[in-house]
Protein backbone atom coordinates (compact mmCIF):
# COMPACT_ATOMS: atom_id res chain seq x y z
CA UNK A 1 0.00 0.00 0.00
CA UNK A 2 1.52 3.43 -0.79
CA UNK A 3 2.55 5.96 2.04
CA UNK A 4 1.34 9.58 1.53
CA UNK A 5 3.95 12.02 2.89
CA UNK A 6 2.63 15.15 5.50
CA UNK A 7 5.05 17.42 6.79
CA UNK A 8 4.43 17.85 10.42
CA UNK A 9 6.03 20.32 11.94
CA UNK A 10 10.28 22.08 12.36
CA UNK A 11 11.10 21.58 16.06
CA UNK A 12 13.84 24.16 17.29
CA UNK A 13 13.37 22.68 20.78
CA UNK A 14 12.71 19.94 22.63
CA UNK A 15 9.40 21.12 23.59
CA UNK A 16 8.80 21.34 19.82
CA UNK A 17 8.72 17.51 19.21
CA UNK A 18 5.59 15.70 18.12
CA UNK A 19 3.65 14.76 21.10
CA UNK A 20 2.66 10.96 20.54
CA UNK A 21 -0.58 11.31 20.76
CA UNK A 22 -0.61 13.66 17.41
CA UNK A 23 1.38 10.77 15.72
CA UNK A 24 0.22 7.67 17.71
CA UNK A 25 3.84 6.96 18.79
CA UNK A 26 4.55 5.52 15.48
CA UNK A 27 8.43 4.79 14.93
CA UNK A 28 10.40 7.91 14.09
CA UNK A 29 13.31 7.27 11.50
CA UNK A 30 16.23 10.19 12.27
CA UNK A 31 18.20 10.72 9.10
CA UNK A 32 21.87 12.34 10.31
CA UNK A 33 24.73 13.42 8.02
CA UNK A 34 27.03 15.56 7.84
CA UNK A 35 25.76 19.42 5.52
CA UNK A 36 25.84 18.67 1.73
CA UNK A 37 25.77 14.57 1.70
CA UNK A 38 22.97 14.59 0.06
CA UNK A 39 20.45 14.00 2.73
CA UNK A 40 17.14 15.73 1.99
CA UNK A 41 17.55 14.42 -1.89
CA UNK A 42 17.43 11.19 -0.08
CA UNK A 43 14.19 11.66 1.83
CA UNK A 44 12.52 13.41 -1.44
CA UNK A 45 13.54 10.69 -3.38
CA UNK A 46 11.96 7.69 -0.79
CA UNK A 47 9.23 9.94 -0.29
CA UNK A 48 8.36 10.58 -4.19
CA UNK A 49 7.64 13.95 -3.63
CA UNK A 50 9.71 17.50 -2.52
CA UNK A 51 8.93 17.76 0.88
CA UNK A 52 12.74 18.04 2.51
CA UNK A 53 13.78 21.61 1.26
CA UNK A 54 17.47 20.70 -0.62
CA UNK A 55 19.51 23.54 -0.97
CA UNK A 56 23.55 24.17 -2.54
CA UNK A 57 24.50 25.75 0.67
CA UNK A 58 25.50 23.15 2.96
CA UNK A 59 24.09 23.75 6.16
CA UNK A 60 20.87 25.22 5.59
CA UNK A 61 19.05 23.21 7.96
CA UNK A 62 18.46 24.30 11.39
CA UNK A 63 15.58 22.67 12.76
CA UNK A 64 14.17 19.15 12.73
CA UNK A 65 11.58 18.60 10.52
CA UNK A 66 9.42 15.92 11.03
CA UNK A 67 7.32 14.01 8.23
CA UNK A 68 4.50 11.72 8.95
CA UNK A 69 4.00 9.04 6.52
CA UNK A 70 -0.03 7.71 6.38
CA UNK A 71 -1.07 4.55 4.52
CA UNK A 72 -3.19 5.27 1.42
CA UNK A 73 -4.12 8.59 0.29
CA UNK A 74 -7.22 10.94 0.02
CA UNK A 75 -9.94 10.10 1.58
CA UNK A 76 -8.69 6.53 2.41
CA UNK A 77 -5.45 7.75 4.04
CA UNK A 78 -5.00 6.12 7.45
CA UNK A 79 -5.36 8.69 10.43
CA UNK A 80 -2.04 7.62 12.04
CA UNK A 81 0.76 7.32 10.42
CA UNK A 82 2.56 4.39 9.78
CA UNK A 83 6.32 5.68 10.19
CA UNK A 84 7.92 9.54 11.26
CA UNK A 85 10.91 10.85 9.19
CA UNK A 86 12.90 12.61 10.79
CA UNK A 87 15.59 15.13 8.63
CA UNK A 88 17.89 16.82 11.33
CA UNK A 89 20.77 19.20 10.81
CA UNK A 90 23.71 18.45 9.36
CA UNK A 91 27.05 18.62 10.80
CA UNK A 92 30.83 19.08 10.65
CA UNK A 93 30.73 21.18 7.34
CA UNK A 94 32.77 24.33 9.67
CA UNK A 95 35.20 22.10 10.99
CA UNK A 96 35.00 18.77 13.20
CA UNK A 97 34.13 19.65 16.48
CA UNK A 98 35.16 17.62 19.89
CA UNK A 99 31.57 16.89 20.32
CA UNK A 100 29.71 15.78 17.91
CA UNK A 101 26.65 18.07 18.96
CA UNK A 102 29.09 21.20 19.75
CA UNK A 103 28.01 22.81 15.98
CA UNK A 104 24.36 21.32 16.26
CA UNK A 105 21.79 23.11 18.32
CA UNK A 106 21.14 21.67 22.15
CA UNK A 107 17.80 19.83 20.97
CA UNK A 108 19.71 17.39 18.66
CA UNK A 109 21.10 15.28 22.17
CA UNK A 110 18.25 14.96 23.48
CA UNK A 111 16.10 13.62 20.79
CA UNK A 112 18.94 11.18 20.02
CA UNK A 113 19.52 10.46 23.69
CA UNK A 114 15.56 10.26 24.93
CA UNK A 115 13.31 9.93 22.34
CA UNK A 116 11.57 6.49 22.92
CA UNK A 117 9.91 6.83 19.68
CA UNK A 118 12.61 6.82 17.89
CA UNK A 119 13.41 3.06 15.97
CA UNK A 120 16.56 3.39 13.86
CA UNK A 121 18.62 6.12 12.35
CA UNK A 122 19.84 6.26 9.42
CA UNK A 123 23.54 7.93 8.65
CA UNK A 124 24.55 8.97 5.35
CA UNK A 125 28.28 8.93 4.76
CA UNK A 126 29.19 10.48 0.87
CA UNK A 127 30.96 7.31 -0.79
CA UNK A 128 32.99 9.76 -3.13
CA UNK A 129 34.97 11.17 -0.23
CA UNK A 130 37.41 9.75 2.08
CA UNK A 131 35.93 8.47 5.22
CA UNK A 132 35.03 11.31 7.51
CA UNK A 133 35.75 11.58 11.38
CA UNK A 134 32.67 13.14 12.44
CA UNK A 135 30.96 10.43 10.99
CA UNK A 136 33.38 8.06 12.90
CA UNK A 137 32.27 9.55 16.21
CA UNK A 138 28.36 9.75 15.10
CA UNK A 139 28.66 5.82 14.45
CA UNK A 140 30.54 5.61 17.53
CA UNK A 141 27.59 7.34 19.73
CA UNK A 142 25.47 5.26 18.69
CA UNK A 143 27.69 1.85 19.55
CA UNK A 144 27.86 3.28 22.88
CA UNK A 145 24.04 4.60 23.35
CA UNK A 146 22.98 1.16 21.81
CA UNK A 147 20.74 3.48 19.55
CA UNK A 148 19.86 0.93 16.71
CA UNK A 149 21.54 2.50 13.19
CA UNK A 150 22.19 1.92 9.56
CA UNK A 151 24.86 3.42 7.40
CA UNK A 152 24.30 4.26 3.81
CA UNK A 153 26.61 5.77 1.37
CA UNK A 154 25.21 8.24 -1.17
CA UNK A 155 25.68 9.69 -4.43
CA UNK A 156 26.93 6.07 -5.59
CA UNK A 157 26.15 7.17 -8.94
CA UNK A 158 29.15 9.40 -9.41
CA UNK A 159 30.74 5.93 -8.91
CA UNK A 160 32.50 3.06 -11.30
CA UNK A 161 31.28 -0.51 -9.66
CA UNK A 162 35.13 -0.78 -8.99
CA UNK A 163 35.51 2.20 -7.27
CA UNK A 164 32.40 2.19 -5.33
CA UNK A 165 33.22 -1.31 -4.15
CA UNK A 166 36.53 0.41 -3.01
CA UNK A 167 35.35 3.13 -1.29
CA UNK A 168 32.58 1.33 0.80
CA UNK A 169 35.20 -1.61 2.04
CA UNK A 170 37.31 1.74 3.06
CA UNK A 171 34.06 3.18 4.97
CA UNK A 172 33.43 0.01 6.46
CA UNK A 173 36.65 -0.45 7.81
CA UNK A 174 37.37 2.76 8.88
CA UNK A 175 33.80 3.29 10.75
CA UNK A 176 34.09 -0.15 12.03
CA UNK A 177 30.90 -1.44 10.73
CA UNK A 178 29.53 -4.48 8.60
CA UNK A 179 27.53 -3.25 6.45
CA UNK A 180 27.27 0.00 4.62
CA UNK A 181 24.39 0.61 1.88
CA UNK A 182 24.92 2.55 -1.24
CA UNK A 183 21.90 4.57 -2.82
CA UNK A 184 21.45 7.52 -5.29
CA UNK A 185 19.03 9.64 -4.90
CA UNK A 186 19.71 10.50 -8.54
CA UNK A 187 18.70 6.86 -10.05
CA UNK A 188 16.77 4.95 -7.03
CA UNK A 189 19.71 2.66 -6.74
CA UNK A 190 19.74 0.81 -3.32
CA UNK A 191 16.44 2.67 -2.12
CA UNK A 192 14.95 -0.61 -2.59
CA UNK A 193 17.09 -1.85 -0.47
CA UNK A 194 16.60 0.73 1.85
CA UNK A 195 13.05 0.94 2.01
CA UNK A 196 12.47 -2.92 2.90
CA UNK A 197 14.80 -1.76 5.99
CA UNK A 198 12.30 0.86 7.15
CA UNK A 199 8.95 -0.98 6.67
CA UNK A 200 10.84 -3.88 8.91
CA UNK A 201 10.62 -0.84 11.47
CA UNK A 202 7.39 -0.26 10.92
CA UNK A 203 6.62 -3.63 11.61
Amino acid sequence: MPLTPVFLLSATDVAHFPAESKTSGAPEIAFLGRSNVGKSSLINSLLGSKQAHTSSTPGRTRAINFFALHEGAGSKMKIAPSLIFADLPGYGYAKISKSISAEWPKFIEPYLADRETLALCICLVDTNIPPQPSDTQLIDYFKQTERPYLVVGTKSDRLSNNVLAKSIAALKREHGVDEVLAVSSKTDAGTRALWQRLMAVAG
